[in-house]
């Protein structure tokens, strides 16, 4: 995926938080949990774009049985 395209939809999701934060009235912990959930999901977006969410099912913590 080209860059301009990754930066594209990260400024997209912005504009839709933004928008959200300030046009929808709603209770304050609402708020909270939409831009907790948008942070974590853009992250694990980012780490799969880049390839870094592929290699850590790899690890393993423990014996391998």
């Amino acid at each position: 995926m080209p860059l301009i395209t990754v930066l594209v939809i990260l400024i997209v999701v912005g504009v839709l938080v933004w928008l959200v934060n300030t046009q929808i009235p709603m209770v304050a912990w609402m708020k909270t949990l939409i831009n907790v959930l948008a942070v974590v999901f853009v992250c694990l977006w980012l780490l799969q774009i880049f390839g870094l969410w592929a290699g850590l099912g790899d690890i393993r913590v423990g014996p391998v049985r």
